[in-house]
């Protein structure tokens, strides 16, 4: 699993900074492209990146707000151009399905693909065997929801020495103990998974929050996360304007992920005042003060999400 960041600015694009969209690779965990929320000229930006939209199944949009949303009409209608014909699923807030049914009727765009559009209020959003997603609300001016993103527990390692106890050599026994399942072995004896796998791996909690200010919902959603992407519109001496304009500061989100027991956080969703990386320094500095373990969201920055130890 990585983060792959296209755009990290608030409300418009600057030289430096798209306007957001975040895209969840997991090739390895099922091989497929997850991307959140969709600004204006994300597609431009995968072209630019290692990202194949061939490979994108599921497009979660956290808000109505345009600098969430106006990218998707066209990243749709181009995942068709490209010869794209595997489904795609989209969950966003009520609204979303009149906006993206009806730029694309409008402008006569050809999807050539099954697209699924689910409207939302929270909840379990999708469960399969390997993940789940749950939305939470938080608060903002518009109607906007956070996403926790769960990987279920993988079984433990085989114990080689225990198998070779048991005098079991390699071959598809040992698959069907990986997977759980029992084994009779030739003089009757029964081996049971339990016997010879190691400790479970457990899963990752990713969980990427839209516009917001602290609210219960980002407490629900950040609990013992493995890593928090949360905005960080201002610094602390704007905290005013941050509440009056329903955004969070840097130390606001630097406080959610302590409280929460958060293993990393990563800052996004700048104000255009911070004009580039060294502007941001302060907004970082103002974080790592009250919680170590975060750092700045960079358009194009790849992130490896890694499991607890």
């Amino acid at each position: 699993m990585e983060l792959y960041f296209l755009g990290t600015n608030a409300g418009v694009p600057t030289l430096q900074r798209n306007v957001t969209s975040i895209a969840l690779r997991m090739l390895e965990e099922r091989r497929s492209l997850w991307l959140f929320d969709c600004g204006e000229g994300t597609q431009h930006q995968i072209l630019k990146s290692p990202l194949k939209l061939s490979k994108l199944d599921k497009i979660f949009i956290t808000h109505m707000h345009g600098d969430h949303i106006f990218g998707l009409p066209g990243l749709l209608s181009s995942r068709g151009a490209q010869g794209v014909t595997s489904p795609v699923t989209i969950y966003g807030p009520p609204g979303i399905k009149t906006f993206v049914e009806t730029t694309l009727h409008i402008s006569q765009s050809r999807v050539p693909y099954n697209m699924e559009i689910i409207e939302h209020t929270g909840g379990v959003l999708f469960e399969d065997s390997s993940f789940q997603v749950e939305s939470a609300k938080l608060d903002h001016r518009a109607e906007s929801y956070g996403y926790r993103i769960v990987e279920k527990d993988l079984p433990g390692s085989l114990d080689l020495k225990r198998l070779e106890a048991f005098g079991l050599k390699p071959g598809p026994l040992y698959g069907k103990l990986k997977r759980g399942e029992s084994v009779e072995l030739e003089d009757g004896q029964w081996i049971h998974a339990s016997d010879v796998l190691l400790t479970p791996k457990k899963g990752r909690v990713v969980t990427i929050l839209g516009d917001t200010r602290p609210c219960e919902g980002v407490e629900l959603l950040a609990k013992d996360a493995d890593l928090l992407v949360h905005e960080a519109t201002f610094m602390e001496d704007l905290s005013d304007l941050a509440h009056e304009y329903y955004h969070s500061t840097a130390k606001q989100a630097a406080e959610a992920a302590k409280r929460n027991g958060v293993q990393a956080l990563f800052l996004t969703h700048f104000s255009s005042r911070y004009k580039d990386i060294e502007h941001l320094q302060p907004l970082l500095k103002e974080a790592q003060e009250v919680f170590e373990h975060t750092r700045l969201a960079e358009d194009f920055g790849l992130y490896p999400i890694h499991r607890r130890a």
